[in-house]
């Protein structure tokens, strides 16, 4: 599984996913998968991560979107030059699919836009997809 980047107004996201054979099980059309996400501001304002969105969708396309708070629990504030690091999951009921979204951040001005993160490969390692 490679990683994703993308870079939205000096908001750079970057996905590593691997698969979780621990929290797996095949014979229960039960797989999971974890991604960890590096949020670096390398722009010259301060942003704060409001939401989070994604799309995910399965190796047989169904698409489920997932909106909330922030991420893990937390609203992160990035000043210039900082980063932020955190490992999530994500089930399916497939053994590869696809996970993309956004962020959601607001500058301290108050002006919110969208960070991109770019699509990235769930799957499990040897599966013919």
């Amino acid at each position: 599984m490679g990683t994703s980047e993308a870079t939205t107004r000096g908001v750079h996201v970057r996905v590593e996913p691997q698969f979780d054979p621990g929290r797996s099980n095949p014979e229960q059309e039960h797989w999971f998968f974890l991604y960890t996400v590096t949020i670096t501001n390398q722009g010259e304002e301060t942003v704060q991560l409001l939401r989070r969105h994604w799309i995910i969708t399965d190796g047989e396309g169904h698409v489920e979107e997932v909106r909330g708070p922030g991420v893990v629990g937390d609203q992160p504030v990035l000043r210039p030059g900082e980063s932020y690091t955190y490992t999530s999951g994500c089930p399916l009921t497939t053994a590869f699919g696809f996970m993309q979204g956004t962020y959601q951040m607001v500058t301290a001005d108050g002006e919110e836009f969208d960070a991109e993160v770019a699509p990235f490969e769930l799957s499990e390692p040897y599966s013919v997809h």
